[in-house]
């Protein structure tokens, strides 16, 4: 995928595309890359996320909007959404990165997406850069609990299906890629009952089973498989 592709992804028309291409850009490629783009991304989005959860929260204290904000900040969280774009397929790398899947990797994706955030707020302002992260963020913003901070993907997933007394996940491997030092695992999720399969991708096992629990929660948020559902 081109940059002009994703450029077609995004809720946001660049006036220079220039910043979007320096966006993608990782040092490994050029001494014009997105590192400085990233630092003001960066900033930008905990901004951004930070008020998002003081209008939505009013009653939490500043502890626990610290921690809501540091799960949907987190690198995980950021790489996820950027794999939802395709990102990974318009990054310029160098001959080493590509070598070794870089374009997989978490930590590159998550500083490409931050740095798409820092050249949106410099192309369009600060509305623009809202816009987008608002966007992206949607569903995770709607669906954030501030009771169960910090609690990883599988283990929501399990308490909500055990809560409804439906039989804990399967979950396989359903392919492994890349060279010894790269790998990158597909793992499927399973909810027999439901009939629900979610795959996830990731440098490690772990990851992998995440995203899928995560797209499993989503699905389940769909069927309306909430709170108030009765088994």
């Amino acid at each position: 995928m081109s940059v002009q592709d994703l450029a077609k992804r995004l809720p946001y028309k660049f006036v220079n595309h220039g910043l979007l291409t320096q966006a993608l850009t990782h040092r490994s490629f050029s001494a014009q890359n997105n590192e400085r783009l990233e630092y003001l991304g960066d900033g930008a989005l905990n901004f951004i996320i930070a008020n998002q959860l003081y209008q939505r929260f009013p009653g939490l204290d500043e502890g626990d909007l610290s921690r809501l904000r540091a799960q949907l900040v987190k690198e995980a969280s950021i790489s996820e959404l950027a794999l939802s774009l395709n990102v990974g397929d318009a990054l310029k790398l160098g001959e080493g990165e590509l070598k070794s899947a870089g374009w997989r990797r978490p930590s590159i994706l998550a500083d490409a997406l931050e740095a798409i955030i820092g050249a949106v707020y410099l192309d369009g302002g600060f509305a623009a850069a809202e816009g987008l992260v608002l966007h992206l963020y949607n569903d995770k913003l709607s669906t954030i609990d501030p009771k169960v901070i910090d609690k990883d993907a599988k283990s929501l997933l399990q308490e909500r299906l055990q809560g409804r007394k439906v039989a804990v996940p399967e979950y396989a491997v359903v392919h492994t890629g890349g060279e010894a030092h790269a790998q990158v695992f597909i793992v499927e999720c399973f909810i027999q009952k439901l009939d629900i399969r979610t795959v996830g991708e990731g440098t490690s096992r772990r990851i992998a089973e995440q995203q899928a629990a995560q797209l499993a929660l989503l699905a389940l948020d769909k069927l309306g498989f909430g709170k108030s559902y009765s088994a």
